[in-house]
Protein backbone atom coordinates (compact mmCIF):
# COMPACT_ATOMS: atom_id res chain seq x y z
CA UNK A 1 0.00 0.00 0.00
CA UNK A 2 1.40 3.42 -0.96
CA UNK A 3 1.68 6.24 1.52
CA UNK A 4 -1.07 8.12 -0.35
CA UNK A 5 -3.55 5.20 -0.25
CA UNK A 6 -2.67 4.54 3.40
CA UNK A 7 -3.56 8.16 4.28
CA UNK A 8 -6.87 7.90 2.39
CA UNK A 9 -7.75 4.74 4.31
CA UNK A 10 -6.88 6.35 7.61
CA UNK A 11 -9.26 9.25 6.97
CA UNK A 12 -12.07 7.22 5.38
CA UNK A 13 -15.49 8.10 6.86
CA UNK A 14 -14.35 11.43 8.30
CA UNK A 15 -15.43 13.57 5.34
CA UNK A 16 -18.44 15.88 5.21
CA UNK A 17 -21.90 14.34 4.98
CA UNK A 18 -25.53 15.42 4.92
CA UNK A 19 -26.03 13.93 8.40
CA UNK A 20 -22.99 15.76 9.72
CA UNK A 21 -24.47 18.99 8.33
CA UNK A 22 -27.55 18.37 10.44
CA UNK A 23 -30.01 16.70 8.06
CA UNK A 24 -31.25 13.29 9.17
CA UNK A 25 -32.75 11.49 6.16
CA UNK A 26 -33.63 8.40 8.21
CA UNK A 27 -35.61 10.51 10.69
CA UNK A 28 -37.46 12.05 7.76
CA UNK A 29 -38.31 8.61 6.40
CA UNK A 30 -39.62 7.54 9.80
CA UNK A 31 -41.79 10.67 9.99
CA UNK A 32 -43.34 9.74 6.64
CA UNK A 33 -44.13 6.24 7.87
CA UNK A 34 -45.75 7.59 11.03
CA UNK A 35 -47.95 10.06 9.15
CA UNK A 36 -49.25 7.65 6.48
CA UNK A 37 -52.16 6.35 8.56
CA UNK A 38 -53.44 9.89 9.16
CA UNK A 39 -53.17 10.92 5.52
CA UNK A 40 -55.20 7.85 4.52
CA UNK A 41 -58.11 9.13 6.61
CA UNK A 42 -58.45 12.14 4.29
CA UNK A 43 -58.69 10.12 1.09
CA UNK A 44 -61.43 11.00 -1.39
CA UNK A 45 -62.50 8.76 -4.30
CA UNK A 46 -60.80 11.11 -6.77
CA UNK A 47 -57.35 10.67 -5.20
CA UNK A 48 -54.96 8.36 -7.05
CA UNK A 49 -51.85 6.72 -5.66
CA UNK A 50 -50.53 6.97 -2.14
CA UNK A 51 -48.17 8.99 -0.01
CA UNK A 52 -44.57 9.06 -1.18
CA UNK A 53 -44.86 10.06 -4.83
CA UNK A 54 -43.34 13.21 -6.24
CA UNK A 55 -46.79 14.73 -6.79
CA UNK A 56 -50.28 14.12 -5.47
CA UNK A 57 -52.78 13.01 -8.09
CA UNK A 58 -56.45 14.00 -8.24
CA UNK A 59 -58.77 12.64 -10.94
CA UNK A 60 -60.07 15.76 -12.69
CA UNK A 61 -62.67 13.74 -14.61
CA UNK A 62 -64.77 14.15 -11.46
CA UNK A 63 -65.29 17.75 -12.58
CA UNK A 64 -67.24 16.63 -15.67
CA UNK A 65 -70.46 16.96 -13.68
CA UNK A 66 -69.92 20.72 -13.71
CA UNK A 67 -71.12 22.81 -16.65
CA UNK A 68 -68.28 25.30 -16.20
CA UNK A 69 -66.04 24.40 -13.25
CA UNK A 70 -63.95 27.18 -11.79
CA UNK A 71 -60.91 26.12 -9.77
CA UNK A 72 -60.18 28.17 -6.66
CA UNK A 73 -56.78 28.23 -4.96
CA UNK A 74 -55.63 29.53 -1.57
CA UNK A 75 -52.51 29.33 0.54
CA UNK A 76 -51.75 30.36 4.12
CA UNK A 77 -49.94 29.57 7.36
CA UNK A 78 -50.75 30.05 11.03
CA UNK A 79 -48.24 32.73 11.95
CA UNK A 80 -46.66 33.01 15.38
CA UNK A 81 -49.22 30.67 16.93
CA UNK A 82 -46.71 27.92 16.13
CA UNK A 83 -44.41 29.36 18.80
CA UNK A 84 -47.04 28.68 21.47
CA UNK A 85 -47.45 25.11 20.24
CA UNK A 86 -43.69 24.64 20.43
CA UNK A 87 -43.45 26.09 23.92
CA UNK A 88 -46.30 23.90 25.17
CA UNK A 89 -45.07 20.80 23.38
CA UNK A 90 -48.50 20.37 21.75
CA UNK A 91 -48.24 19.57 18.06
CA UNK A 92 -51.53 17.91 17.08
CA UNK A 93 -53.80 20.98 17.02
CA UNK A 94 -51.86 23.46 14.91
CA UNK A 95 -52.82 21.52 11.77
CA UNK A 96 -56.50 22.31 12.36
CA UNK A 97 -55.53 25.98 12.24
CA UNK A 98 -53.68 25.53 8.96
CA UNK A 99 -56.58 23.77 7.26
CA UNK A 100 -59.10 26.28 8.55
CA UNK A 101 -57.11 29.23 7.27
CA UNK A 102 -56.92 27.72 3.78
CA UNK A 103 -60.27 26.00 3.16
CA UNK A 104 -62.36 28.77 4.67
CA UNK A 105 -60.79 31.17 2.20
CA UNK A 106 -61.79 28.80 -0.60
CA UNK A 107 -65.40 28.48 0.50
CA UNK A 108 -65.91 32.26 0.51
CA UNK A 109 -66.53 32.13 -3.24
CA UNK A 110 -68.72 29.02 -2.83
CA UNK A 111 -65.96 26.57 -3.73
CA UNK A 112 -65.90 23.03 -2.36
CA UNK A 113 -62.37 22.27 -1.06
CA UNK A 114 -61.00 19.29 -2.99
CA UNK A 115 -57.45 18.77 -1.79
CA UNK A 116 -54.59 20.31 0.15
CA UNK A 117 -50.83 20.03 0.33
CA UNK A 118 -48.70 21.07 3.29
CA UNK A 119 -45.18 22.31 3.92
CA UNK A 120 -43.51 21.77 7.29
CA UNK A 121 -40.05 23.15 7.95
CA UNK A 122 -38.18 22.21 11.10
CA UNK A 123 -34.79 22.81 12.65
CA UNK A 124 -34.47 19.09 13.35
CA UNK A 125 -36.78 16.27 12.35
CA UNK A 126 -38.36 14.68 15.40
CA UNK A 127 -40.49 12.04 13.64
CA UNK A 128 -43.18 11.87 16.31
CA UNK A 129 -43.59 15.64 16.33
CA UNK A 130 -43.85 15.89 12.57
CA UNK A 131 -46.36 13.04 12.54
CA UNK A 132 -48.41 14.84 15.21
CA UNK A 133 -48.49 18.00 13.10
CA UNK A 134 -49.63 16.00 10.07
CA UNK A 135 -52.21 14.23 12.22
CA UNK A 136 -53.74 17.61 13.01
CA UNK A 137 -53.69 18.63 9.35
CA UNK A 138 -55.34 15.34 8.36
CA UNK A 139 -58.03 15.71 11.02
CA UNK A 140 -58.68 19.24 9.76
CA UNK A 141 -58.99 17.96 6.20
CA UNK A 142 -61.57 15.42 7.34
CA UNK A 143 -63.56 18.22 8.97
CA UNK A 144 -63.32 20.20 5.75
CA UNK A 145 -64.18 17.28 3.47
CA UNK A 146 -60.98 17.58 1.45
CA UNK A 147 -58.07 15.25 0.78
CA UNK A 148 -54.48 15.71 1.90
CA UNK A 149 -52.68 14.60 -1.26
CA UNK A 150 -49.11 15.40 -0.38
CA UNK A 151 -46.64 17.63 1.38
CA UNK A 152 -43.06 18.34 2.22
CA UNK A 153 -41.04 18.16 5.41
CA UNK A 154 -37.85 20.21 5.21
CA UNK A 155 -35.04 20.16 7.76
CA UNK A 156 -33.22 23.50 8.10
CA UNK A 157 -30.33 23.09 10.55
CA UNK A 158 -28.52 26.32 11.22
CA UNK A 159 -31.52 28.41 10.19
CA UNK A 160 -33.98 27.11 12.78
CA UNK A 161 -33.36 25.87 16.31
CA UNK A 162 -33.76 22.14 16.93
CA UNK A 163 -37.27 22.60 18.34
CA UNK A 164 -38.40 25.35 15.95
CA UNK A 165 -40.88 24.73 13.15
CA UNK A 166 -43.32 26.44 10.83
CA UNK A 167 -46.21 25.20 8.71
CA UNK A 168 -47.90 26.37 5.53
CA UNK A 169 -50.40 24.87 3.17
CA UNK A 170 -52.18 25.32 -0.14
CA UNK A 171 -55.60 24.14 -1.19
CA UNK A 172 -57.65 23.80 -4.35
CA UNK A 173 -61.43 23.87 -4.63
CA UNK A 174 -64.08 24.00 -7.33
CA UNK A 175 -67.28 25.95 -7.85
CA UNK A 176 -69.79 26.02 -10.67
CA UNK A 177 -69.39 29.34 -12.52
CA UNK A 178 -73.10 30.14 -12.23
CA UNK A 179 -72.92 29.56 -8.45
CA UNK A 180 -69.92 31.80 -7.83
CA UNK A 181 -70.56 33.94 -4.75
CA UNK A 182 -69.39 37.50 -4.27
CA UNK A 183 -70.06 41.21 -4.27
CA UNK A 184 -72.10 41.26 -7.49
CA UNK A 185 -74.87 39.22 -5.81
CA UNK A 186 -75.31 41.44 -2.74
CA UNK A 187 -78.38 43.68 -2.58
CA UNK A 188 -79.74 46.38 -0.27
CA UNK A 189 -81.67 44.78 2.57
CA UNK A 190 -79.59 41.60 2.69
CA UNK A 191 -78.95 40.28 6.18
CA UNK A 192 -75.48 39.86 7.65
CA UNK A 193 -75.29 36.57 9.58
CA UNK A 194 -72.38 36.11 11.97
CA UNK A 195 -70.95 32.69 12.86
CA UNK A 196 -69.16 32.43 16.19
CA UNK A 197 -65.42 31.82 16.29
CA UNK A 198 -63.86 29.24 18.58
CA UNK A 199 -61.55 31.89 19.97
CA UNK A 200 -58.61 33.80 18.53
CA UNK A 201 -58.28 31.40 15.58
CA UNK A 202 -54.88 32.08 13.94
CA UNK A 203 -54.54 35.84 13.63
CA UNK A 204 -53.18 38.56 15.86
CA UNK A 205 -50.83 36.37 17.89
CA UNK A 206 -47.97 38.85 17.62
CA UNK A 207 -50.13 41.35 19.52
CA UNK A 208 -51.44 38.68 21.89
CA UNK A 209 -47.98 37.38 22.75
CA UNK A 210 -46.64 40.90 23.27
CA UNK A 211 -49.53 41.89 25.54
CA UNK A 212 -49.89 38.74 27.63
CA UNK A 213 -46.28 37.61 27.97
CA UNK A 214 -44.16 40.75 27.65
CA UNK A 215 -46.45 43.32 29.24
CA UNK A 216 -48.67 41.32 31.59
CA UNK A 217 -45.94 38.74 32.39
CA UNK A 218 -48.46 35.89 32.27
CA UNK A 219 -47.39 32.26 31.77
CA UNK A 220 -48.82 29.55 29.53
CA UNK A 221 -49.53 27.26 32.48
CA UNK A 222 -51.35 29.97 34.41
CA UNK A 223 -54.95 29.08 35.30
CA UNK A 224 -57.44 31.72 34.15
CA UNK A 225 -60.78 31.57 35.92
CA UNK A 226 -62.70 33.11 33.00
CA UNK A 227 -61.41 30.37 30.68
CA UNK A 228 -61.82 27.46 33.05
CA UNK A 229 -58.42 26.25 31.87
CA UNK A 230 -54.85 27.44 31.44
CA UNK A 231 -53.90 30.42 29.33
CA UNK A 232 -51.94 28.16 26.99
CA UNK A 233 -54.91 25.85 26.43
CA UNK A 234 -57.09 28.83 25.56
CA UNK A 235 -54.55 30.30 23.17
CA UNK A 236 -54.06 26.96 21.38
CA UNK A 237 -57.81 26.43 20.85
CA UNK A 238 -57.96 25.36 17.17
CA UNK A 239 -59.45 27.51 14.45
CA UNK A 240 -63.03 26.55 13.67
CA UNK A 241 -63.43 25.07 10.18
CA UNK A 242 -66.61 26.36 8.51
CA UNK A 243 -66.32 25.01 4.96
CA UNK A 244 -68.88 22.18 5.19
CA UNK A 245 -71.26 24.40 7.16
CA UNK A 246 -71.05 27.10 4.49
CA UNK A 247 -71.54 24.59 1.69
CA UNK A 248 -74.58 23.19 3.51
CA UNK A 249 -75.96 26.72 3.66
CA UNK A 250 -75.62 27.13 -0.12
CA UNK A 251 -77.59 23.91 -0.62
CA UNK A 252 -80.47 24.77 1.69
CA UNK A 253 -81.06 28.43 0.87
CA UNK A 254 -79.87 31.37 -1.19
CA UNK A 255 -76.51 32.85 -0.18
CA UNK A 256 -75.02 35.95 -1.78
CA UNK A 257 -71.57 36.04 -0.18
CA UNK A 258 -69.33 34.79 2.60
CA UNK A 259 -66.50 36.59 4.36
CA UNK A 260 -63.78 34.78 6.29
CA UNK A 261 -62.78 36.94 9.28
CA UNK A 262 -58.99 36.72 9.53
CA UNK A 263 -56.20 39.31 9.66
CA UNK A 264 -57.66 42.80 9.52
CA UNK A 265 -60.73 41.97 11.58
CA UNK A 266 -64.43 41.77 10.86
CA UNK A 267 -65.07 45.13 9.20
CA UNK A 268 -62.09 45.01 6.85
CA UNK A 269 -62.73 41.45 5.72
CA UNK A 270 -66.46 42.01 5.25
CA UNK A 271 -65.72 45.13 3.18
CA UNK A 272 -63.81 42.92 0.72
CA UNK A 273 -67.07 41.35 -0.50
CA UNK A 274 -69.28 44.46 -0.44
CA UNK A 275 -69.88 46.23 -3.79
CA UNK A 276 -68.78 49.85 -4.12
CA UNK A 277 -72.33 51.25 -4.02
CA UNK A 278 -73.41 49.38 -0.87
CA UNK A 279 -72.46 49.32 2.80
CA UNK A 280 -72.56 46.70 5.55
CA UNK A 281 -73.60 47.78 9.05
CA UNK A 282 -72.83 45.30 11.85
CA UNK A 283 -74.28 45.88 15.32
CA UNK A 284 -71.87 45.02 18.15
CA UNK A 285 -74.79 44.67 20.59
CA UNK A 286 -75.84 41.40 18.93
CA UNK A 287 -73.04 39.42 20.59
CA UNK A 288 -70.53 39.28 23.43
CA UNK A 289 -66.89 38.61 22.49
CA UNK A 290 -65.25 35.78 24.43
CA UNK A 291 -63.22 36.42 27.57
CA UNK A 292 -59.90 36.08 25.74
CA UNK A 293 -60.59 39.24 23.74
CA UNK A 294 -61.36 41.20 26.90
CA UNK A 295 -58.18 39.88 28.52
CA UNK A 296 -56.00 41.03 25.62
CA UNK A 297 -57.66 44.43 25.57
CA UNK A 298 -57.43 44.96 29.32
CA UNK A 299 -53.93 43.57 29.88
CA UNK A 300 -52.46 45.62 27.06
CA UNK A 301 -54.67 48.69 27.40
CA UNK A 302 -55.45 48.11 23.73
CA UNK A 303 -58.02 50.47 22.20
CA UNK A 304 -61.19 48.85 20.89
CA UNK A 305 -60.56 49.84 17.28
CA UNK A 306 -57.06 48.37 17.47
CA UNK A 307 -58.47 45.11 18.82
CA UNK A 308 -61.13 45.02 16.11
CA UNK A 309 -58.68 45.48 13.25
CA UNK A 310 -56.38 42.77 14.66
CA UNK A 311 -58.64 40.08 16.18
CA UNK A 312 -61.89 38.45 15.05
CA UNK A 313 -63.70 39.52 18.26
CA UNK A 314 -65.76 36.33 18.36
CA UNK A 315 -66.91 36.15 14.73
CA UNK A 316 -65.05 33.78 12.40
CA UNK A 317 -67.28 33.73 9.32
CA UNK A 318 -69.98 35.96 7.84
CA UNK A 319 -72.78 34.97 5.47
CA UNK A 320 -74.70 37.61 3.51
CA UNK A 321 -78.15 36.30 2.59
CA UNK A 322 -81.47 37.73 1.35
CA UNK A 323 -83.83 38.67 4.15
CA UNK A 324 -86.20 35.84 3.18
CA UNK A 325 -83.36 33.30 3.63
CA UNK A 326 -82.54 34.23 7.23
CA UNK A 327 -84.76 31.71 9.02
CA UNK A 328 -83.61 28.75 6.91
CA UNK A 329 -79.98 29.85 7.19
CA UNK A 330 -80.08 30.09 10.97
CA UNK A 331 -81.90 26.76 11.26
CA UNK A 332 -79.37 25.06 8.97
CA UNK A 333 -76.44 26.38 10.99
CA UNK A 334 -78.09 25.53 14.32
CA UNK A 335 -78.73 21.96 13.12
CA UNK A 336 -75.00 21.71 12.36
CA UNK A 337 -74.03 23.01 15.80
CA UNK A 338 -72.90 26.43 14.59
CA UNK A 339 -73.71 29.36 16.85
CA UNK A 340 -75.01 32.04 14.46
CA UNK A 341 -77.14 35.18 14.60
CA UNK A 342 -78.25 38.16 12.52
CA UNK A 343 -75.61 40.80 13.21
CA UNK A 344 -76.43 43.48 10.67
CA UNK A 345 -77.70 44.44 7.24
CA UNK A 346 -76.69 45.80 3.86
CA UNK A 347 -77.62 49.42 3.16
CA UNK A 348 -76.92 52.04 0.50
CA UNK A 349 -73.40 53.44 0.64
CA UNK A 350 -74.44 57.08 0.81
CA UNK A 351 -71.56 59.32 1.85
CA UNK A 352 -69.70 56.58 3.68
CA UNK A 353 -66.09 56.01 2.66
CA UNK A 354 -65.77 52.40 3.84
CA UNK A 355 -67.59 49.26 2.78
CA UNK A 356 -68.41 48.02 6.29
CA UNK A 357 -68.60 49.38 9.82
CA UNK A 358 -69.32 48.23 13.35
CA UNK A 359 -71.83 50.22 15.37
CA UNK A 360 -73.08 50.17 18.95
CA UNK A 361 -71.51 48.56 21.99
CA UNK A 362 -70.85 44.87 22.66
CA UNK A 363 -73.45 43.08 24.77
CA UNK A 364 -72.40 42.25 28.31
Amino acid sequence: MTAESSERAEHAGTGASYAAAGVDIEAGDRAVELMKEWVKKTRRPEVLGGLGGFAGLFDASALKRYERPLLASATDGVGTKVDLARRMGVYDTIGHDLVGMVVDDLVVCGAEPLFMTDYICVGKVHPERVAAIVKGIAEGCVLAGCALVGGETAEHPGLLGEDDFDVAGAGTGVVEADHLLGADRIRTGDAVIAMASSGLHSNGYSLVRHVLFERAKMSLDQQVEEFGRTLGEELLEPTKIYSLDCLALTRTTEVHAFSHVTGGGLANNLARVIPDNLHAVVDRSTWTPGAVFDLVGTAGDVERLELEKTLNMGVGMIAVVPEESVDVALTTLADRGVDAWVAGEITDRGERTTGAELTGTYAN
